[in-house]
């Protein structure tokens, strides 16, 4: 498999893996923001499925932030990586501090995002969870973990590029992992991309509101 040229050419890409689940009145597709917007925009475009975000937050090991040692979501979610914290010797007062910090940005993200609309009511639902990539696949642990607890029916994690020691990983959850492309060595997400420019805050909200074909769904529900 080719590199992806951008985050809108892995999202055109990883959709046309998840080709059972378009035209269903059941999926809704969420993004874990920022990354991951872009991508799953255009996985909800062609399974013309609605999208939304669940907001997610790392929790990096301080000094190495890139590095997660866990995630938090809404809801007081939190997944932590007990064997790596005791490993790198990682105090528990560090970790909440670190976890304080991210719970702060996650309520920031939800304000700017949301502006003030509740959260997708998922009951029943078949959620996909789409992110640019997965690494050590922590914020997508806590994402699965929250999503179940919300009352989805079916989970699948859908992602363009990611390890394949975490995609097995994410699968003993007892979820459905669609991941086209799993290179050895791995290293990281970006190295897949050829443009891995950051995500911003206006094109998470402008993509959130670029959802034209809901109108057709809406206009062809009232048809039926």
């Amino acid at each position: 498999m080719n590199r992806f040229a951008d985050r809108k050419d892995a999202g055109f890409r990883l959709a046309a893996a998840l080709g059972a689940y378009a035209n269903r009145l059941d999926v809704i597709v969420l993004a874990l923001p920022r990354g991951g917007v872009p991508v799953a925009h255009e996985v909800a475009r062609v399974l013309n499925a609605p999208l939304d975000v669940w907001i997610v937050r790392k929790i990096g090991v301080p000094g190495h932030e890139e590095l997660a040692m866990g995630a938090i979501a809404l809801g007081d979610q939190q997944y932590l990586d007990r064997s790596l914290i005791a490993r790198l010797g990682v105090s528990d007062g560090a970790v909440q501090r670190v976890v304080a910090r991210e719970a702060e940005e996650l309520q920031r993200r939800n304000r700017q995002y949301r502006n003030a609309r509740p959260l997708p009511q998922l009951d029943g639902q078949t959620v996909i969870l789409v992110d640019d990539g997965l690494a050590t696949g922590a914020s997508m642990r806590v994402a699965v973990q929250s999503v179940r607890n919300a009352g989805a029916r079916e989970i699948v994690v859908a992602v363009p590029v990611g390890p394949a020691s975490t995609c097995a990983g994410l699968a003993e959850l007892a979820i459905k992992v669609v991941c086209p492309w799993q290179p050895e060595p791995f290293q990281g997400v970006g190295q897949w991309y050829d443009d891995f420019t950051q995500t911003g805050d206006d094109e998470v909200r402008t993509l959130l509101a670029q959802q034209p074909w809901m109108d057709q769904r809406r206009r062809a529900g009232a048809d039926v």
